[in-house]
């Protein structure tokens, strides 16, 4: 397949505005950018021309890719604001490393279909959460202990596998029910991106290895020129949304968020199954 650079300067302007606003959410809101990302790699490479079978699995292993980076930059941006709780993180990150490789192997037993309804579904939910969750609401005064904090570590990392985000959406949201303030809910939950991305990454990329159809100079289902293009920007701005986040008021931020994800998550749901 051939492309003249008319067809593709638009693209990869558009890839790259993209880069910026994801990495600045990354930092702002702790989520990771993979809730932008996904969809904007899926309709970017849909645009394209590429065949549609692995399509979603490209934009999910490829967001992944680039959250492997960004959440470093993103926590040690929270870290310098004292933000980050190392020792939560710590007792956190084998249950979630182990959620995120199960949600790694399930991805790859997907089709484009099945993944689609899985972020869509899974991007509605997150956004009626955050939009509509009241933040008085706890389970508990304190971050939660032995089979319950693996039950949640578990799942937080196999939906953010699966979805291709950096776990901070969940991690926010489960953080904040059991007592954690809110900016450092984010700080905290914004490590848990590497956590996710590495291990979900790696299984991307053997899962897609040498199968057809996938866009040229992918790595298994890591495309390189988008994780390229893309990673540099997230890492550079995310430092600069994570600032951000301890100057402003997040609340209104993360509801007008809710609902551009929500429309994301519904026209992602649309095309799964009316095309």
């Amino acid at each position: 397949m051939t492309m003249d650079l008319a067809t593709l300067a638009p693209l990869f302007a558009l890839l790259a505005a993209v880069g910026v606003f994801a990495g600045l959410i990354a930092g702002l809101l702790g989520i990771g950018g993979g809730a932008v990302l996904v969809p904007a790699f899926y309709y970017v490479f849909s645009a394209l021309g590429f065949p549609q079978d692995h399509l979603m699995h490209v934009a999910v292993g490829t967001s992944l890719a680039t959250i492997v980076f960004t959440s470093q930059r993103s926590v040690r941006t929270h870290a310098g604001k004292g933000a980050v709780d190392w020792d939560l993180l710590k007792a956190w990150a084998p249950w979630v490393a182990s959620g995120a490789a199960l949600g790694g192997l399930v991805a790859g037993s997907l089709d484009t279909r099945g993944l689609m309804i899985v972020f869509g579904s899974l991007a509605l939910l997150t956004s009626a959460q955050m939009g509509l969750g009241n933040p008085k609401t706890r389970l508990g005064e304190a971050p939660p202990q032995g089979p319950t904090r693996a039950a949640w570590g578990l799942g937080l990392g196999f939906l953010s596998a699966l979805m291709g985000i950096g776990g901070g959406a969940f991690g926010v949201a489960i953080l904040s029910l059991y007592g954690v303030a809110i900016h450092r809910a984010i700080g905290t939950a914004s490590g848990f991106g590497f956590i996710i991305a590495l291990p979900s990454m790696l299984l991307f990329i053997l899962t897609g290895w040498g199968e057809p159809g996938r866009p040229p100079y992918s790595l298994g289902y890591v495309n390189l020129p988008a994780f390229l293009l893309i990673t540099p920007l997230t890492a550079l701005l995310a430092p600069y949304g994570a600032r951000l986040a301890h100057k402003l008021d997040v609340k209104p931020l993360k509801r007008t968020f809710a609902v551009f994800l929500g429309l994301i998550a519904l026209n992602m749901l649309r095309k799964a199954f009316w095309g």
